[in-house]
């Protein structure tokens, strides 16, 4: 029998939430007692060959790189919850609201991701810290706790806004310069990149690195391409055991190592200046204040804010990206962005934090962006404690993957939802909370979220506000999956000057 969308799910809520609460804002309740239900053996799912698990069938789908649609697929023929094992690698599949939220209401006090080992190989081999990503337990949750009074706080987030404007201000006059006769820019993932590295640089730094300058810092350079030389390497040692390569000293560990041996010296250097300048008032800066009002270690600090910047470029520059191209694909929804923005702010001053809360249609662009063609396709958990979810028993242990894009392409949660309609978010109690998980959900949720959206939004602002986006061709564009999602082409957009 095939599961279908249509059967009964558990959990479920009783109406539509007014808005998924927070990791800083509700405590799960406490768990029920647990009901026997069905072994995780029984779940549905593709077909487990010897050895290569679903493998063979997810590579005669177009490989890695299509899987984001492949579990989309899969949870339209299995159901709600599935299995699936690529090799050695077994996980069960969630792609329902109801299901999210039973996992969030279950939630521990300190929930567990998926591990990363090649990190966590190299902090040891180089006695570094750990940060939030590789973190469990207690320490986890006092690193969490020290960032958070900062990071999750609207009002905190609000004040960066001067900082985040401006990086945004060079940024408009770089692609000026950069654009051509017909307002392409030459290599525009780079350039994106490039803002959201100096943005957050500066707000974690208070430094620039002179990325969007004629002259470009050597530095930052050095660091980015560090940054996807690590990210290319590791996801090697995901699938083939890290201590061989360490033991071996293959080129893949000397790669990774020495990538991260020059993101570690960067970052310190910066850290250090930053406290050394503020140690004396450290309430006026954003990161002494982390620092000096907390119990970090002054390696936990260095890890921390490590991860948060490495987490924190490539995505956000990704999903601005991506937000352009579907507004240039829909120009009825670019003019009424537009003449949201010009009502909102003077054209003669720079949008402030304060500005962003009349432009509701603003977030709602940005929320069907992320819906509709996510960075993030899909985020882990890994269950700490024997959970029952959807009739099935799931042991401890066991690795859950929580299908954020198969939630945002799944009609059942989204009508019509191939065609990029904003509208749908401004209407209430409609759509539930559990179905766009952009940033995942509960205690573990991306603690960047709210600078995040603070630098979107205020980029889309600048950038609607000074050019129309032009869609230069209307061929399809596909979305591979690279760790991140990203286009399978340069990006068909270009710039005119209003």
């Amino acid at each position: 029998m095939t599961w279908s969308h249509s059967h009964f799910c558990p959990g479920a809520p009783d109406r539509p939430h007014q808005g998924q609460p927070g990791a800083e804002e509700v405590a799960p309740s406490e768990p029920a007692p647990l009901c026997r239900g069905h072994p995780l053996s029984a779940l549905p799912g593709p077909t487990n060959w010897p050895l290569l698990g679903s493998l063979p069938d997810v590579l005669w789908k177009g490989g890695l790189k299509k899987q984001h649609e492949t579990l989309a697929d899969y949870h339209r023929k299995y159901g709600k919850i599935f299995r699936m094992k690529l090799g050695a690698f077994d996980s069960v599949h969630i792609g329902a609201p109801c299901l999210l939220e039973a996992l969030y209401r279950k939630e521990s006090a300190y929930p567990q991701r998926l591990e990363i080992k090649p990190w966590k190989v190299y902090r040891d081999y180089r006695d570094e810290g750990y940060g939030l990503l590789i973190l469990e337990g207690k320490d986890w949750q006092r690193v969490r706790s020290a960032f958070q009074k900062k990071l999750m706080k609207p009002t905190e987030i609000a004040k960066l806004d001067t900082t985040v404007n401006e990086v945004l201000v060079d940024f408009m006059h770089r692609i000026d310069d950069l654009c051509n006769h017909n307002g392409k820019i030459e290599d525009i993932y780079s350039e994106f990149n490039k803002w959201s590295f100096e943005s957050i640089c500066l707000v974690l730094y208070g430094k620039r690195f002179g990325l969007l300058q004629q002259d470009v810092g050597e530095e930052g350079l050095n660091f980015i391409k560090s940054v996807k030389t690590m990210m290319a390497t590791f996801g090697m040692m995901m699938v083939t055991p890290v201590e061989l390569h360490k033991s071996l000293n293959t080129k893949v560990w000397q790669a990774h190592t020495n990538a991260w041996d020059n993101i570690f010296k960067t970052a310190k250097c910066s850290i250090d200046s930053r406290l050394e300048k503020y140690s004396a008032n450290p309430s006026e800066d954003f990161l002494c204040d982390i620092y000096f009002g907390s119990q970090l270690s002054k390696k936990e600090l260095y890890a921390a804010i490590t991860e948060f910047q490495i987490a924190g470029v490539e995505t956000t520059a990704n999903s601005l990206l991506w937000a352009l191209y579907n507004i240039s694909r829909n120009l009825h929804v670019q003019q009424k962005l537009f003449q949201e923005i010009q009502s909102a702010v003077s054209a003669n001053e720079s949008p402030d934090a304060k500005d962003l809360k009349k432009m509701p249609y603003l977030k709602a662009c940005l929320k069907e962006s992320m819906r509709i063609t996510p960075s993030v396709p899909f985020t882990t958990r890994t269950l700490d404690k024997e959970t029952v979810l959807k009739d099935y028993v799931l042991p401890e242990g066991t690795v859950l993957m929580l299908n954020s894009h198969a939630l945002g392409s799944n009609e059942e949660y989204f009508s019509d939802w191939t065609t990029f309609k904003p509208e749908r978010w401004l209407q209430k109690n409609i759509i539930n909370p559990f179905a766009h998980i952009p940033f995942g959900i509960g205690r573990r949720m991306c603690i960047g979220r709210r600078l995040a959206e603070l630098q979107l939004h205020l980029a889309l602002c600048w950038l609607v506000r000074r050019y129309q986006i032009i869609a230069t061709d209307s061929k399809p564009v596909e979305t591979l999956h690279s760790g991140i999602l990203i286009p399978s082409r340069e990006l068909p957009i270009a710039f005119r000057r209003r």
